[in-house]
C-alpha cells in the first residue's frame, strides 16, 4: 500500500468536497432541532460520515465485481437524490408551515433515525463515482479503504459543525428554522440533480 502525501490530500480533499451536501444537510437538521444534544449531534455527524465513507467503498466493490450493471444505476444518482430530499425537505417545509400547538421554548421537533438513513443515502449516493475512480487510480483494497475512512473522518467533524451551527440560529429563529432548513434539502436536491 502506497501511502504518499499526495494520496491524503487527495483523500482529505475528497472528504470536504463530498461532505458539503452532507454539511448542508446538518445545518438544516440543526436548524430543525435547535435543543439536540451533543450526543446526538454525534449520532447524526456519525450517520452522514458512514455512509459517506461506505458509497466510495462500494463503487470501488462495484467497479471491480459487476462494472457493467453499475453504469446505468449512475445516470439515476440524480433523480435519486433530487427524490429523497425534496421529500424530506417538503415534510420539514409543511412541519413548519402548519400551525403549531407547542410553546417556542418548549417545542423541539427530533428527526426520527429512519429519516436520518434517508438523508445519509442522499447526500452520500454521489461518493459512488468517486469510488468507481478509485478503481482507475489503480487503488487497492487497502488503500480504497483508508480512503473511505478518511473521507468519513473529515465528514464527521465537517457535519458535526454544521449541527452546531445550525442549533445555533435554530435557536434564535424559533418555529422558522423548520420552513428555512426544509428549503435548504429542497435546494441542496435541486443543486445535486443539475450538477
Amino acid at each position: 500500500m502506497n501511502l504518499s502525501w499526495e494520496f491524503f490530500v487527495t483523500a482529505i480533499g475528497l472528504g470536504f468536497g463530498l461532505a458539503m451536501d452532507a454539511f448542508s444537510v446538518s445545518l438544516a437538521n440543526g436548524l430543525n432541532e435547535p435543543c439536540m444534544k451533543p450526543r446526538r449531534m454525534g449520532l447524526i455527524a456519525g450517520i452522514f460520515a458512514g455512509f459517506q465513507g461506505v458509497m466510495p467503498l462500494l463503487g470501488w466493490i462495484c467497479i471491480r465485481t459487476v462494472a457493467e450493471k453499475f453504469s446505468l444505476f449512475q445516470r439515476a444518482v440524480p433523480w435519486i437524490a433530487l427524490i429523497l430530499l425534496c421529500w424530506i425537505g417538503g415534510k420539514m417545509l409543511w412541519e413548519g408551515l402548519k400551525p403549531d400547538d407547542c410553546e417556542k421554548e418548549d417545542c423541539c421537533r427530533s428527526l426520527t433515525v429512519g429519516l436520518l438513513v434517508v438523508q445519509g443515502i442522499a447526500t452520500s449516493i454521489d461518493a459512488l463515482s468517486v469510488g468507481f475512480n478509485m478503481v482507475d487510480m489503480r487503488y487497492s483494497a487497502g488503500m480504497a479503504a483508508f480512503s473511505a475512512l478518511l473521507i468519513a473522518v473529515v465528514t464527521f467533524f465537517i457535519c458535526f459543525a454544521g449541527l452546531y451551527i445550525g442549533k445555533k440560529f435554530g435557536t434564535r429563529l424559533a418555529n422558522k428554522a423548520s420552513i428555512l432548513g426544509g428549503a435548504i434539502l429542497v435546494g441542496i436536491g435541486f443543486w445535486i440533480f443539475f450538477s
